[in-house]
């Protein structure tokens, strides 16, 4: 027992710099900031580090931590005293945000070829805003940490994820009101914060252009 209690001592004394991924590391030595860290009262659940998302595979191998360009960290969070303001007791989760370039090819390996492939940027195309770190996959929490209903999960990859169908889906039966009022209540915070909504999935926010991205900020590799 004491060897246990020695080394549950050792790791406590490690620098939390130190028992930070590679890539976490990597992210950090580029000038990427750790979400968890600016802003503790942020939720973050990365879905890449499971495969209970729409590749079926594990694509954050070592990375468990969400990292952001410094510009658009600092909507984000704005982004949360701005939910904040409106519903002290909710809280934002990210799901996805800085993703290195070989982890987008990783998943356009996946897509390509198939139905799904209209939702994956491709690589040899420049990539998208995540591979920037400027782009987010974010819900909210409700008061009692559970996520808001919001007419699909998370990474469902369909026309019932499009914000354009919003109106429709709730005619018809597909989405609930309170789902689109949530929805449209992620939206309104997300963009008082300046960033912009993507039409195809209601979870995905970016902070700038695909073409200020390019001529302004550096894709990671």
């Amino acid at each position: 027992m004491k060897y246990i209690y020695y080394f549950l001592l050792a790791l406590w004394f490690i620098p939390a710099s130190a028992q930070k991924s590679e890539t976490a590391r990597y992210l950090e030595s580029i000038g990427l900031v750790n979400i968890a860290e600016a802003d503790s009262s942020i939720i973050v659940d990365l879905m890449y580090t499971r495969a209970d998302n729409f590749t079926g595979k594990v694509l954050y191998e070592d990375l468990h931590e969400a990292y952001l360009h410094p510009d658009a960290m600092k909507g984000l969070l704005l982004a949360q005293q701005e939910l904040k303001k409106r519903y002290p007791g909710r809280r934002l989760i990210v799901y996805d945000a800085a993703r290195p370039m070989s982890v987008q090819q990783k998943m356009w390996n996946v897509a390509k070829g198939t139905s799904k492939y209209i939702y994956v940027s491709n690589p040899a195309r420049g990539g998208g805003l995540h591979n920037y770190g400027l782009a987010v996959d974010i819900s909210i929490l409700d008061e009692a940490g559970n996520p808001l209903p919001m007419g699909t999960e998370v990474d469902h990859l369909g026309p019932e994820a499009h914000i354009t169908n919003e109106a429709a889906l709730v005619q018809s039966g597909k989405m609930t009101k309170q789902e689109q009022v949530n929805r449209q209540l992620l939206r309104s915070v997300m963009r008082a914060a300046g960033f912009r909504a993507l039409p195809s999935e209601w979870w995905h926010f970016n902070w700038c252009s695909r073409q200020e991205a390019k001529q302004k900020y550096k894709v990671i590799p």
